[in-house]
């Protein structure tokens, strides 16, 4: 929307590809120096391998591996999943919805995280978008959206357009997108996700970690960049 347009058409696709390309990417380039930095200092002195033992070969039993899957898979992730989500819906619904001073409580935190937030050129909805959306990075939009609007619950516009010209009337630029793009791909992970990093690590340490590498990344790069389209501004 700020940097092709929302008109659509083919050569429209063939940009935000090539858009999504070069995020993913930088995706790819961060994770590669996060690691670098790990084993020049956490992880410095401790050997590194990876061992891959396949089980004997057997005719699949279809009926076996659909069970499987559905209980060892999906009913599990979504088990975790509904056990973050529920008490979040509450906790977002309570926010958007209980006034204090003619404001809701989303509003007051909004505003409380808005320097914050405008220092790593964004603003204070956008912050609390992102650590209520916790449960699932694609409610985030969504937040972003009730908070402008002011509405009591989730809200999602009809058309690209509509969308661009609410994020405009709310101080969005091309400095806000870039930077929440960035933020996008750089900050804690999902909810599901910490759970299973600490099931398999079975250590809290290195869950912490792994939610506050990529945020700390993510907040110097936004600040990094806001800071300097603010020095040619």
């Amino acid at each position: 929307m700020f940097f092709i347009g929302s008109t659509g058409g083919a050569f429209s696709s063939l940009l935000s590809a090539l858009l999504l390309t070069g995020v993913i990417l930088l995706g790819v380039l961060l994770t590669f120096g996060a690691t670098k930095l790990l084993s020049h200092t956490l992880l410095k002195g401790v050997p590194s391998s990876f061992t891959l033992e396949l089980p004997p070969y057997r005719k699949p039993q279809f009926g076996r591996v659909i069970v499987r899957s559905m209980l060892d898979r999906t009913l599990f992730v979504l088990g975790r999943a509904a056990a973050v989500a529920a008490p979040a819906g509450l906790i977002l619904w309570i926010m958007a919805n209980v006034t204090v001073a003619d404001a809701s409580l989303l509003q007051h935190c909004a505003g409380f995280l808005d320097p914050l937030g405008r220092l790593m050129g964004l603003d204070g909805v956008i912050l609390i978008a992102f650590i209520l959306g916790f449960p699932a990075n694609e409610i985030v939009i969504p937040i972003i959206i009730m908070a402008y609007m002011a509405t009591g619950s989730i809200t999602e516009l009809e058309s690209l357009p509509l969308l661009r010209e609410l994020l405009i009337n709310n101080g969005w630029t091309w400095v806000t997108a870039l930077c929440t793009m960035l933020f996008s791909l750089m900050h804690w992970p999902c909810s599901t996700t910490l759970l299973t990093i600490k099931k398999e690590t079975g250590s809290m340490k290195w869950t912490l970690l792994a939610a506050l590498l990529p945020t700390a990344a993510g907040m110097l790069i936004c600040m990094g960049v806001a800071g300097i389209t603010r020095l040619f501004a």
